[in-house]
């Protein structure tokens, strides 16, 4: 009987969420399609400027890493 109970009441739970709109679910399609983008233009600035990137990179880091 107990089991039933606790069965019972999490089903209820549950069907609670699933019907209610609950605004601070929040939009995962904006999500997804935020992502995207940003990976697209990571790629889109990264490939064209990938040999002036790495040297950048490689400049300042042996100038940290270099002892006068």
């Amino acid at each position: 009987m107990r089991a039933y109970a606790y069965a019972l009441a999490a089903l209820a739970a549950l069907a609670g969420r699933l019907a209610d709109d609950d605004p601070e679910r929040g939009d995962v399609p904006g999500w997804v399609m935020i992502t995207v983008m940003t990976a697209a233009l990571v790629l889109a600035i990264l490939v064209p400027f990938r040999a002036a990137i790495v040297e950048a990179v490689s400049n300042a880091l042996d100038s940290v890493t270099s002892a006068p």
